[in-house]
């Protein structure tokens, strides 16, 4: 066997090896590009209710209030799942963990087409929760079966700009489909997309990185060696009760029980907001919608890309995150005061690209605490149970807009810039140490 480097073999060419079998170079960057592309789909299949809620509304006499239930039912089964789906993609796998979600989901989304009212749409969309969650789980669990510690951070920004770019796609297709073939075949289209991506994550993604036949050997060392053990027990998976033990656990949990709503607040009423504050028809909607999420995109990438780049230069991983969460609140706290206060569409557009920015680079390294926190089977539960509480968060915030707003967004946005210190400061106390060592 050839000698084994600790170098990058991401980029090496495909070379046979015991057998006729061939291997694909950087095959763990294919992976999170079929995540990052599930993810696109997850974010298409979500916004699309949003952006043509205003044609629905006026066709099957709905208000605001009614919109509130449904965004309810779905993100109650969206927190209920998403500790539910992070125990099944530890005993699953993310292999067939996947598969089952983007089912689930997919199907939800296309049977929207037959929606009659408040009931049949609130229904619908629980099943779209129920399936949607498991995208975050899995991928945190995947990220850290297929990347060592140093790359976790970029790779998570890279799933992450799925749903930036899925947000900024949703937008001008989904108006484009609503003015083409109308609301209902639109759900029966984009139910579609994710049935179709099952097969190339199928026969991709055979096996985890330490059998996959496809794995150079050189790259199966590289990826490995890198996964250094939060937890020297890799074999047990804690329970629930001996994860909430740690108070790194709760700088995962708080953190996204106050920071996850921000996100929220744009995807679920951004369209809404548009219509509301500025008049804008679906069409219009489409135009501007997507512009914000073009800010998180970057912020997904850029906060990778630095906690990495840190790392590298030697500074202790959880410190690194440390640096990069606190950035991503500086940037997003002024720029939510801002938004109160604009005259324009543009000028709202503006400071929500910067928000939803600051947001993705804070976001993006506490999603990846987990697996430095903890490894093996236990990542994707703490993933389960900390998306779950973001979605808790998410529910209050989401009661409460339709009364905030009755006169005014104003309150909207200082809701959302009141949550930044509270959140950013969870994840800054209790991560503990500058390694990544457990603390009861």
């Amino acid at each position: 066997m050839k000698n084994v480097t600790s170098t990058d073999p991401g980029t090496d060419s495909p070379t046979p090896m015991e057998g006729t079998q061939e291997k694909v170079g950087g095959l763990r960057w294919w992976i999170i590009a079929l995540i990052a592309i599930a993810t696109i789909i997850n974010y298409i299949d979500r916004n699309a209710l949003a952006v043509m809620w205003p044609g629905i509304a006026e066709d099957l006499q709905l208000d605001k209030e009614q919109y509130a239930v449904v965004v309810s039912f779905f993100m109650i089964a969206y927190g209920i799942s998403q500790s539910i789906s992070g125990r099944l993609f530890d005993k699953v796998g993310t292999r067939v963990g996947f598969v089952i979600s983007i089912t689930i989901w997919s199907i939800a989304a296309a049977l929207h087409t037959v929606a009659r009212g408040l009931g049949s749409f609130a229904l619908f969309r629980a099943l779209l929760g129920l399936g949607e969650a498991g995208n975050w789980p899995g991928a945190t669990k995947s990220n850290a079966e297929w990347f060592p510690v140093r790359e976790r951070a970029f790779a998570q920004g890279l799933f992450n700009s799925g749903a930036s770019l899925g947000a900024v796609i949703s937008a001008p297709l989904i108006a484009y489909f609503y003015e083409s073939i109308g609301w209902r075949g639109t759900f029966l289209l984009i139910g579609a997309l994710g049935l179709l991506w099952v097969i190339p994550w199928w026969i991709i993604n055979k096996a985890t990185p330490d059998k996959h036949p496809w794995l150079s050997e050189s790259e199966r060392m590289y990826i490995l060696d890198g996964q250094a053990p939060a937890v020297k027990d890799t074999e047990k998976a804690l329970s629930v009760k001996e994860m909430l033990g740690y108070k790194q656990s709760w700088a995962v949990i708080l953190s996204r029980f106050c920071l996850d709503p921000i996100w929220w607040l744009f995807i679920s009423w951004l369209p809404i907001y548009l219509h509301d504050q500025f008049g804008f028809d679906i069409k219009q909607i489409g135009a501007f919608a997507w512009f914000p999420y073009v800010g998180a995109a970057i912020g997904s990438l850029g906060g990778g890309w630095l906690v990495g780049l840190l790392i590298r230069k030697g500074w202790p991983v959880i410190k690194a995150r440390k640096i990069c969460i606190t950035l991503g609140g500086i940037i997003m706290l002024p720029a939510l005061i801002a938004s109160a206060f604009v005259h324009s569409a543009e000028e709202a557009m503006l400071a929500i690209f910067v928000a939803l920015m600051g947001f993705q680079i804070a976001i993006g390294n506490i999603q990846t605490l987990p697996s430095d926190f903890f490894s093996g089977k236990s990542v994707g539960t703490l993933a389960g149970i900390s998306g779950t509480s973001a979605v808790l968060g998410v529910l209050v915030t989401t009661w409460l807009v339709p009364v905030m707003t009755k006169v005014s967004y104003v309150p909207f946005f200082g809701m959302a810039a009141l949550l930044v210190p509270l959140g950013i400061g969870a994840a800054l106390l209790l991560s503990g140490s500058e390694k990544p060592q457990l603390q009861k």
